[in-house]
């Protein structure tokens, strides 16, 4: 327990344009966590434990260098945290033939403390396609992924996350097929961005993207948000998460529509109706998930029969959502 532990950058997936760069990541001690199959329920707990106990590195310079030796620096927040946002002359040469971006960040200053992977930490981010049709921005909890954020006391979800590695977890049935259908699109040519945005914490980055990864779902930045303590040094937000991570996508592609997928579990109704309206145009379908409990049901029930800006449809399977997006013309 007292030995000195190494330091480490974690680079989460970000998104852009051809102008501009947006890289989200954290500065953290180092827990040796690695997320492999057939990993029992005691190395899961173990794993788990060590995302959220470990310390975050404050006040601490990190560069980023873009391939063609452009590079950036920022300092990370109370809680570790960095975000470049960054306007460049012409992003296109940087784009590989997938649409991502490639980057390295490391630690600028000298640290008292050793580095992992000889300070050098790669990153992605997103540049969506001029052929996009429209994107796709969907919630994680019990959306894609059985979570149990409805139960009571939200004990699923801590059963689900603490004692079940990601290899033991199964999307729910049929989503992989939906989002790949919806990032193909009607041109067949899988070139919709797809964004993940989810109240899980950013913690669960490395198990999230382990998940995705392994049941083959379409690549995308994961927009978590803060593990927020009674400690915690930086400011509370002033937006809720999804929302304002919603509303950030929509400003960064302005001329880019958009189908938002949730569930009825809590308040992915509330949020996409909102943003809706507020943004008349811009959101071309709502696909709610129903995970089947009656008073959050009843209540999803109205605001849909009161909600006229888009269509919305609370789902049971998602053969029903793919049928709809069949009829939409949003896919072939």
């Amino acid at each position: 327990m007292f030995r000195k532990k190494p330091l480490r950058i974690n680079s989460y997936l970000g998104y852009g344009t051809l102008s501009t760069i947006r890289a989200v990541g954290r500065a953290l001690e180092d827990e040796n966590v690695q997320f492999n199959g057939n990993t029992g329920t005691l190395k899961t707990l173990k794993n788990i434990y060590r995302q959220f106990e470990s310390d975050e590195i404050p006040n601490i310079l990190i560069e980023l260098k873009l391939s063609n030796g452009e590079t950036f620096s920022t300092y990370t927040d109370a809680e570790g945290y960095y975000l470049f946002q960054e306007n460049i002359h012409n992003n296109k040469e940087l784009i590989n033939a997938q649409g991502w971006i490639y980057y390295t960040v490391s630690f600028k200053e000298k640290q008292h403390k050793s580095i992992i992977n000889n300070n050098i930490f790669e990153g992605e981010m997103l540049v969506p396609s001029s052929q996009a049709e429209y994107g796709i921005i969907s919630d994680i909890d019990d959306t894609i992924l059985h979570t149990g954020v409805a139960s009571l006391f939200k004990w699923k979800v801590a059963v689900n996350t603490f004692f079940k590695n990601f290899d033991k977890r199964l999307p729910i049935e049929g989503t992989i097929d939906l989002y790949r259908k919806l990032q193909s699109g009607k041109q067949n040519s899988s070139v919709n961005p797809v964004f993940y945005v989810s109240n899980s914490p950013w913690n669960l980055y490395d198990y999230l993207v382990a998940f995705l990864k392994k049941h083959n779902f379409p690549k995308g930045p994961i927009l978590l948000r803060d593990f927020r303590t009674p400690f915690d040094k930086t400011p509370k937000p002033t937006l809720p998460h999804k929302y304002s991570e919603i509303l950030n996508i929509l400003k960064t592609y302005p001329d880019l529509k958009f189908i938002l997928i949730g569930d009825s579990g809590e308040k992915d109704a509330d949020t996409y109706t909102k943003i809706s309206n507020e943004h008349p145009g811009r959101i071309l379908a709502i696909y709610l998930r129903n995970v089947k409990h009656p008073r959050k049901e009843k209540r999803i029930k109205k605001i849909i029969n009161k909600f006229k800006t888009a269509p919305i449809l609370l789902v049971n399977t998602s053969e029903e959502a793919i049928e709809h997006a069949k009829m939409s013309g949003f896919i072939s």
